[in-house]
């Protein structure tokens, strides 16, 4: 995202969006509108049932229950958030386990080529692993969608234990996003009344202690907020009640950070929305309720990406099983759609690190059942 900035500013408060030298000054009136798409309209479904732009090709990468190709790792049942890192001239792609109990998250290794070299567990004995985030020190931040449920700090290979994140907060986690410029984490909460917070460590790079904050806002969508320190974030008494004021999200869902800008997804009412890190705002960067023409392309949002150009990927959990993209243009239009799989959802949008590849999963697959996930890759001309 590191080519969009001030974005939407004319209707919703005035806020710095997507920063870089591309979009730098560049005010757009209302949040995103369905239009053409930079990638084209979607094609017949591919061999994956996948319907893809031209010039893009998927293959399946793994399946619930089934061993990896190439591998002796049998996949986790229910494929949700996910990120990529880079790992010499090859990368890993991590995927949590949305199941209770057991949970936990696993790791596809990656040649340079794109060949599975490897597969294995990162984390076990957890629940519910939904969403989650990537740090700039590359770990793996899972996090459990319980009640009081905690973050898990890991180690995409494997090799480090994970580590329980007590210091950041107990409730019904989803999503993190890392801001290494103001050395916080936000962090959102899936319930119909949650709210948004962020975590700023004593020492950025080490969690093991800090701050817990709520956002506090009036009950508009748009305008200036403030922070204000959780007194427990032990959750003995519900996180999101402990602070008067704290501004109340519908269901919050995925999460993602760049250039000072953290976006995340409501689902309850089906809103994208950009808090401005550098000056302190929030408003929206779409809500299918505000689509002024035609049929609101993305019902369902879920988890969140995005890429370089300054494209951000927001991942359906129904709707029509698709991944929208948001242009800097504040053009909204389908990216890919999974037929068959209405049972379903899509999680775990993430990029390679070279920007070429997106690897995503259809949460339950063709079954409609968690022992169905499906892991995908796909490739293309991605816009640089």
């Amino acid at each position: 995202m590191e080519r969009r900035t001030l974005l939407r500013t004319a209707v919703v408060g005035g806020s710095a969006v997507l920063g870089g030298a591309l979009w730098r000054g560049a005010a757009h009136a209302a949040p995103a509108q369905p239009g053409s798409g930079p990638y084209g309209a979607l094609g017949a479904p591919d061999a994956n049932g996948i319907r893809l732009p031209a010039g893009f090709t998927s293959r399946v990468i793994a399946r619930s229950g089934q061993k990896v190709a190439g591998t002796s790792y049998t996949w986790h049942n229910a494929p949700d958030g996910g990120a990529c890192y880079a790992d010499g001239t090859g990368w890993i792609y991590v995927s949590n386990s949305e199941i209770n109990p057991s949970g936990g998250a696993s790791a596809v290794k990656f040649s340079s080529t794109g060949t599975i070299t490897s597969a294995y567990r990162v984390l076990s004995g957890t629940r519910q692993n939904c969403a989650g985030g990537r740090t700039p020190w590359n770990t793996w931040l899972s996090c459990e969608e319980v009640d009081r449920g905690y973050v898990y700090e890991t180690d995409p290979w494997g090799v480090k234990a994970a580590v329980r994140r007590d210091a950041m907060g107990r409730f019904k986690h989803e999503a993190a996003a890392a801001d290494p410029v103001r050395e916080a984490v936000y962090l959102t909460e899936d319930v119909s009344d949650g709210c948004f917070y962020r975590f700023r460590p004593t020492t950025w790079g080490d969690l093991s202690a800090g701050t817990l904050e709520v956002l506090v806002a009036g009950s508009g969508t748009s305008g200036p907020v403030t922070w204000a320190k959780v007194p427990d974030p032990s959750g003995a008494t519900a996180t999101r009640y402990q602070v008067s004021g704290a501004k109340r999200f519908n269901g919050g869902e995925g999460c993602y950070y760049a250039d000072d800008t953290c976006w995340f997804t409501t689902k309850g009412d089906n809103r994208v929305w950009q808090y401005d890190a550098a000056a302190r705002t929030i408003e929206l960067a779409y809500d299918d309720s505000l689509v002024t023409s035609g049929t609101a392309p993305l019902t369902g949002v879920d988890n969140v990406t995005g890429s370089s150009s300054g494209d951000l990927f927001v991942a359906e959990d129904g709707g029509t099983m698709e991944i929208c993209v948001i242009t800097p243009s504040d053009v909204i239009a389908p990216f890919l759609r999974v037929d068959g799989q209405s049972g379903s959802e899509i999680t775990g949008p993430a990029f390679s690190p070279d920007g070429t590849r997106l690897y995503f999963s259809s949460q339950r697959g063709t079954s409609g059942s968690s022992s169905g996930g499906i892991t995908y890759e796909v490739r293309g001309p991605f816009r640089a």
